[in-house]
């Protein structure tokens, strides 16, 4: 008796559905993509339509000759692909090579769950075919954009190169905050706080606001006059210190706190970055993993998340009344809304499959830890917590504000009371450190109306304003889905590729473009203005949305765009600057006796041995005579002098005896300030989450540390780190 035949793209997908479907199914797994656009050819026909020539990919003919010989002996056959456009050109290619049959149909399913499958298999369709020509239309733009660019880079620039539609406006985005630093200028301010106490020494602080009627010691870019020198917060200082305090007004209110919705793809990306410093590419793996499934002890093979590239906030009925009645009996009545929490969806989310949430709610993270890898368990969390507590009712705070007078000045002290912890029992968002925090709040004393009140320090505290941080994966997905760039499945593999082709590196948490990603950019920006303008960028995006709704022709919208591109491509071919690229220097390589020459690399110039590769010599460019002074640091294994060389990651100190030597370390930064505690260096530092501090060189010995950049005025015994 021949059986159905299921195909999905994983193997681990597949012996999950094959617990699901019993005897009567076999399931194969297709590894992915097993048709696409030739590797060493362009694969498209401008001149007939943009008509592509696909061919099985290398290396997947046996896969493609094991479906075909368990295709002929099923009675249907059913393509389960990933529920998305991707998954929707599988199953169209899958199609074709099967022979595209009548007993060929197309199910998908959200999660991985025998009720799911079950569900899929009882409704299966066909081939959407206005998907995949969504999806065709972006291989092919992406195809042209790489193999007519790339060439071009090559001449003008260096051999290597490579471009893309949507990475290259990546970069754009990092080039230009890069940018916008290097412009930015230190803008000094001050605030002054006064600490005070009551009749009965219960302390708090308070921070001047305000002198009369104009609002005074706010941050720049606020409303309000700033204090914007020494001299001029000593003067209110010793104003403040003489003055009578007096409680003016007393404001208390009861405010909410809402919890977040549910993970979409971008948001996980976004929180699983801040909260567990994972990166874009490895939360999509991790999630794909727990979404095709996990063997977990008593259970089997389950999928343990719903579908994890979306831009849904959607919550599918049963996944509600099941958190609902978990809610209720965990935490109790005052913890579950009287109905459930429904999420606004975003102007341009397609709204295809649900969020991101756990495939039963009643799975919980501590419940199935032991059957989780530590990376998989920390998802799983993630996800887990953030879906129970997006259907958990609101915190409740009381929120008190005291204005004080002091004379001509006014002073405000901010304090809050947690009445009701609801969702943040369990969960509580992550945000950027580039955000803007809640206002700085205490406890404070109960206070009355007309109270006189003693001051007992007056603290002036300096400032500087600081520059637009880098971004990091998780602001820069935030960005992206912001400005209609990419979609839930290309969010990682953007920042994936800008990183493999060298065009931005990491410096702990941030993205920072290298010299050769500055320089092409700025190229493509020049004479290429359109296909690098964000928002024309955004407009293909929805153009490929309008294709997946029939709304479009997708060989017209190939047509609009490859016109000016064509056009672009030929002027920039005469008019692109080629970029210098070796300058040979007077100096002879101590190797071989050759002349050296500047050459430029994937992460800057460096110094190379004009005979390479015959001879491999190199060296960082600032070793060379002439260039910035090396430090006088000593290797602590051979003794040799250590040089600074640049990576992936940014600068080090790195052995000069390599590669008999192979020690290297960090470089660190001074900043031109003398610890106050024993004398060294102050120097920059970063955390294990990336975010900057200062620091004596002489750590371990001298534990001296702030956040706080230091400047000869501000640093005088301070220690906040």
């Amino acid at each position: 008796m021949s059986k159905n035949l299921v195909i999905v793209e994983s193997p681990a997908k597949a012996r999950t559905l094959e617990k699901f479907l019993g005897k009567d199914f076999s399931v194969e797994a297709s590894g992915g993509h097993v048709r696409d656009l030739p590797a060493k050819s362009i694969g498209v026909k401008v001149d007939k339509n943009f008509e592509p020539s696909y061919q099985i990919i290398k290396g997947k003919e046996k896969i493609v000759n094991n479906l075909k010989a368990a295709a002929a002996k099923a009675k249907l056959i059913y393509l389960a692909p990933d529920p998305d456009r991707e998954g929707e050109a599988i199953a169209w290619h899958l199609k074709v090579l099967l022979g595209d049959k009548p007993n060929i149909k197309r199910i998908e399913f959200h999660e991985i769950t025998k009720q799911a499958v079950t569900e899929a298999v009882k409704h299966p369709r066909e081939v959407d075919i206005d998907r995949v020509n969504a999806q065709q239309a972006r291989r092919i733009l992406d195809r042209l954009v790489g193999y007519k660019l790339s060439p071009l880079l090559w001449k003008k620039v260096r051999k290597g190169l490579s471009a893309g539609r949507v990475q290259s406006v990546a970069v754009r985005l990092i080039c230009e905050r890069e940018e916008a630093i290097g412009r930015f200028k230190p803008e000094e301010y001050w605030d002054v706080k006064a600490k005070l106490a009551t009749d009965s020494q219960e302390e708090f602080w308070a921070r001047l606001i305000a002198k009369g009627d104009k609002p005074l010691g706010v941050r720049p870019k606020e409303k309000g006059q700033l204090i914007s020198s020494k001299a001029e917060a000593d003067k209110i200082s010793q104003e403040l210190a003489t003055a009578h305090y007096l409680v003016k007004e007393i404001r208390r209110k009861e405010q909410k706190r809402y919890p977040a919705p549910p993970f979409i793809t971008s948001t996980l990306q976004q929180d699983a970055a801040r909260k567990l410093g994972f990166s874009a590419k490895r939360t999509m793996m991790i999630a794909q993993k727990l979404y095709e499934g996990i063997d977990l002890q008593g259970e089997g093979h389950v999928g343990l998340i719903t579908y994890m590239r979306t831009d849904s906030v959607r919550i599918a009925t049963e996944a509600e009344n099941e958190v609902r009645q978990y809610i209720n009996d965990s935490f109790g009545s005052p913890y579950l809304p009287k109905a459930p929490i429904h999420y606004k969806k975003k102007k341009q989310a397609q709204d295809a499959h649900e969020a991101i949430r756990p495939t039963s709610a009643l799975r919980t993270p501590e419940n199935i830890k032991a059957s989780l890898k530590p990376d998989e368990f920390k998802v799983y969390e993630l996800i887990w917590k953030r879906f129970v507590a997006c259907q958990m009712n609101p915190a409740v705070f009381d929120q008190t504000s005291i204005d004080i007078a002091a004379g001509e000045y006014l002073l405000r002290a901010n304090g809050s009371i947690i009445k009701f912890d609801g969702f943040l029992k369990l969960y509580e968002e992550s945000r950027d450190e580039s955000e803007p925090g809640e206002e700085e709040t205490a406890l404070l004393p109960n206070l009355s109306e007309k109270q006189n009140l003693k001051m007992l320090e007056i603290l002036p505290l300096q400032h500087f304003t600081e520059p637009p941080p880098r971004y990091t994966e998780a602001s820069l997905v935030k960005e992206l889905e912001l400005k209609g760039i990419g979609r839930p499945s290309t969010y990682a593999p953007i920042i994936s590729t800008i990183q493999d082709r060298g065009y931005v590196i990491k410096e702990g948490r941030a993205l920072k473009p290298t010299e050769i990603g500055m320089t092409t950019n700025g190229l493509l920006v020049k004479h290429f203005p359109v296909i690098m303008d964000v928002k024309f960028t955004a407009q293909m995006e929805d153009e490929l949305d309008q294709i997946m709704e029939d709304k479009l022709e997708w060989t017209k919208a190939l047509k609009d765009f490859y016109g000016p591109f064509s056009a672009a491509l030929a002027e920039a071919d005469i008019k692109m600057e080629k970029v210098k690229k070796e300058t040979v220097l007077e100096e002879k390589c101590p190797d071989c006796g050759n002349k050296l020459v500047i050459r430029q690399g994937r992460y800057g110039d460096f110094v190379a041995c004009s005979t390479y590769p015959k001879c491999k010599y190199t060296r960082n460019l600032d070793e060379r005579e002439g260039g910035p002074q090396q430090p006088k640091e000593v290797c602590e294994k051979c003794g040799k002098p250590m040089v600074v060389k640049r990576g992936r990651f940014g600068e080090f100190l790195a052995c000069s005896g390599y590669p008999q030597c192979k020690n290297i370390k960090p470089l660190l930064k001074k900043v031109g300030v003398k610890c106050p505690k024993c004398g060294g260096d102050l120097v920059e530092r970063r955390t294990k989450r990336g975010k900057l501090f200062y620091s004596c060189s002489n750590y371990p010995k001298c534990d001296f540390a702030t956040w706080q950049r230091p400047t000869p005025d501000n640093i005088k015994g301070k220690d906040d780190a």
